[in-house]
């Protein structure tokens, strides 16, 4: 799968950039759960932790992505 998504031309520096984007998203979304949405912190909560556990996704791929890129 590895060498399959860096033969389409995506390097590690895109995922390691997906994975610092998904954190900036997980503030935001929490952000803006907790002011627009009347349900309260614990949605706004639950949104953020959806959110950020993409980061660490990311940045495997871009370990696992930048491995293949040294062969």
């Amino acid at each position: 799968m590895i060498a399959k998504l860096s033969e389409m031309g995506v390097t590690s520096e895109m995922a390691y950039s997906a994975g610092t984007a998904s954190i900036g998203l997980a503030f935001a979304s929490w952000l803006l759960s907790k002011k627009k949405e009347s349900a309260g912190m614990d949605r706004a909560d639950r949104w953020g932790i959806f959110v950020g556990q993409w980061a660490p996704t990311f940045f495997a791929l871009g370990v696992a992505l930048r491995l293949e890129e040294k062969k």
